[in-house]
Order: C-alpha cells, then structure tokens, then sequence
C-alpha cells in the first residue's frame, strides 16, 4: 500500500542506493513454504492523488490485493521462484477512472555449476496505473489533460555470475537491463527509454571481516522516441572500496570513484561517485540501515534538463516492541541540481520522503497495519514543487503450503544481504541476486 512497506518487505539495505539491492527474493516468512497465497485489503487518504503542485485533488482510496508466490527447486542445483499480484484501487474522488489495476510479476532462477560458482537471472515486470511516487512537474506539464496520466509499464532483467578466483578472491560479473514505457502520449515520448548497466567487480578477502573491492560499470541510456539523439547518454565507473563486518550484528559497506558521463548532444562531465551504507542489528528482528549515494538520475523534463545530479541519504528503522506488534520507519533526503541543457541555468531541488508503520501480527496468517507517508518536493521552478500525504489501514490475511522439493527449504536464499556473507557451500545455496 505504501512506499515504506514495499520498501521493507524486500528489506531495506541499500533499497535507496542507486539500483543496487542485493537481497535474494525470499521474505522471512515464506521461509520453508513452496506456495503462499494472499490477500490484502485497505482503506487511505490520499492528499494530492496526481501529484500536482497547485489544485490537489485528494480522495479516499479502497484497495484490494491478492497475490500468489512460489518458491522451489528444479534439481539440487537450480532454484526457481515467481510470483503474481494484482492490485485494485478505487477512487472516491478522481476526474476520470475511479477504478484502477495494476500487476506485477517477478520470476527467478538461480543455478550453481559448482558449489562456489553460480548464475543468478532475475526479472521483475510491472504495469503501475496508481505510481506510488510520482514524477515531479508531470501534472502541471499536462495542464489540459482532466486526468495527468503517469502510469507506465516497467520491465527490469538483472543478471549476475560469480566465480571464485582464488582462496581469497571472487570474481562478479553483472548485468541490468531496464525498460520504461510510460501510457501517456506527450509523456512517452519523452521519457520512454531503455537503461543497461553492466559491471564487473574483484573482491579480496584481507582478513575474515574485512574485504576489498575494486569495481568497472559501464551504463547506456538510450531514449527511444521523441528527441533521442538529443537525450542519449553513457557513464563509465571506475570504484573502489571495501566490505567490512564489525560484528555479527553489524555491516559497513563503501565504494568511492568516479563517474564520465558522455552526453550525445550537451557537455560531458566528469563527477565523483560514491555509496556508503551500513547495518545494525540490535536484537533479533530489530535494525537501523542507513547510507549515502552521489550519482546522476534521469529527470522527469528532458527538455529543459540532461539529468538530476543527486546526494541520496536515507535511514530505515525496524523495531520489535513486542514478540505481535512491529513499528517501521522509513526518512530519506534528496538534495539535488537539475542540470541545465545549453541556455538553460541549473535548478536546485530538494525532495524529503518519510513514512511510518505500526503492524500487528495476531496469528501467523495475518497482519494488520497502520501506516503513514509524506512526500515533499521544494524545487527553483514552481511547477515541479510537490506535496502528497497518505494515510491508511491494512489488513493481510496469507495462506501457505509446503510441496514436495528437490533442495530442503531450509536451504533456501533468506534476506542474508549478500556483501555481509558469502553463499554456504552447499547443493542448494543461499544465492545472492542484484548488485553488490
């Protein structure tokens, strides 16, 4: 239902890096189930539905939303997993449909040649009709649409291979590919692109905690409409940085470099980049996760601007008050400049995301849920400033069964973030996916 819980549900290290999670897709509790099946429902108060910065349309929103997982083995060596949601939501107040749908889906296989060499694909699809955070300025770009659309579809194909090099060292070799095709006409054609990355990593173990890292990204944004020989884009990475477990409750985690960003038709630049985070688990189902990322994201006004130079911070809290009831929390800060295209100036713009959730666990099948979320965009140029307010009930009922498998399922991938433990030498190993 919100940006924080989503966020949470994948758990949080990383989460506001810059496409760099590096969970395995199995959450805690679908643990030793092949088949969960679920079914959420909730009511929430939406402030400003489009996102617009003048004019806010707010209205109450009723959501239904079942889903299905599937967790398993193919043989000793392979592990698969896939799952389904659909999402309903209903307006009491919106220009236009008042009912809308959107679905994701995600599946994965991960295979090990040998017990220290593996391939991992993943892809996530989605078809988002109510985005969660919406683009900065669209609403008031499209001042005679009754009903700014940004709905999209969006596809992500992440690739990985890992080998080892020697006693000490492990080769990563890793892909990503991701397609955004945004519904609406003047909004597709300017935003409708294709990003790939690629990388190539080399970490040293120098002692059993602490690990160094040297890392190759190269990235390729190639716009696909309107404008494109305009918009077209490629960086080269070059970092390094290191891995060190304090402790069993503790991870820090940095890469410090340098990123050239070739632009097709504006000034290239030359940026330092940087991403820092950490984790700290202070009891048992209880953490704090934060860090820091200076990086280039596209803009949502290709226009007037190449891209969004960004200084990313963020903090996730989770806390166990008691063995029911979970309260999260979520901040992250975006100060950030709008770089200019020729004869345009640069334009500051600061974005604050926060949200909290109190959730109740009464029995292993349910969950129920209060949650808040505030958005807020000050930006130099009025039409792309922003305020959204969100506020909800939830309640989640899941049902799950365990099949007969291959591999047991207690060896399958957990929430283990892959930089602070290397996969177990075992038949059916806790695969890493993403980058790390």
């Amino acid at each position: 239902m919100t940006y924080l819980l989503r966020a949470l549900v994948v758990a949080v290290l990383c989460s506001a890096l810059h496409a760099w999670a590096v969970y395995a897709p199995v959450p805690e509790q679908e643990l030793g189930q092949n088949l969960i099946l679920s079914l959420k429902g909730s009511v929430a108060h939406d402030s400003n539905v489009f996102g617009a910065p003048t004019n806010e349309v707010s209205s109450m929103i009723y959501t239904l939303a079942p889903r299905a997982v599937y967790n398993g083995s193919l043989t000793d060596q392979t592990f698969v997993a896939g799952s389904y949601g659909l999402t309903l939501d209903h307006f009491d107040n919106r220009p236009g449909d008042k009912t809308l749908d959107s679905h994701d889906a995600t599946f994965r296989v991960a295979h090990a040649f040998t017990k220290s060499t593996t391939i991992d694909l993943n892809d996530i699809f989605t078809l988002t009709h109510n985005p969660e955070a919406l683009l900065p300025g669209v609403a008031a770009a499209l001042p005679t649409v009754l009903n700014p659309d940004q709905s999209f579809t969006r596809n992500q194909i992440d690739g990985r291979f890992e080998t080892p090099l020697s006693a000490k060292s492990v080769l990563d070799v890793k892909a990503r590919s991701v397609l955004y095709d945004y519904h609406e006409g003047a909004l597709g054609r300017s935003l409708d692109r294709v990003e790939n990355l690629y990388g190539l990593s080399v970490d040293y173990g120098i002692l059993p905690e602490i690990k160094a890292v040297a890392e190759y990204r190269h990235q390729d944004v190639f716009y696909r409409k309107e404008g494109r020989e305009l918009k077209n884009k490629r960086s080269d990475y070059l970092m390094v940085g290191g891995d060190y477990f304090v402790a069993k409750k503790m991870s820090l985690s940095a890469r410090f470099g340098a990123e050239w960003r070739t632009r097709a038709a504006e000034a290239d630049t030359t940026a330092p980049y940087v991403e820092v985070s950490g984790k700290y688990n202070y009891t048992e189902s209880s953490f704090i996760v934060g860090g820091y990322a200076y990086t280039f994201d596209e803009t949502s006004d290709t226009v007037r601007f190449n891209d969004t130079q960004v200084h990313r911070f963020f903090v996730n809290v989770q806390h166990s008050l008691t063995a029911l009831i979970v309260a999260s929390g979520s901040f992250s800060y975006e100060p950030s400049e709008l770089q200019g295209r020729r004869g345009q100036r640069d334009v500051p713009e600061d974005t604050i995301r926060l949200g909290g959730a109190l959730n109740y666990l009464p029995t292993k099948n349910w969950v129920l849920s209060a949650s808040y979320d505030y958005d807020r965009v000050w930006s130099g140029l009025d039409v792309r400033e922003m305020k959204r307010e969100r506020a909800g009930l939830q309640a989640s009922y899941s049902f799950s069964a365990a099949l007969a498998d291959r591999c047991p399922p207690h060896q399958w991938p957990t929430l283990t973030p892959a930089r602070t433990t290397r996969p177990s030498p075992t038949s059916c190993k806790c695969f890493a996916s993403g980058w790390a």
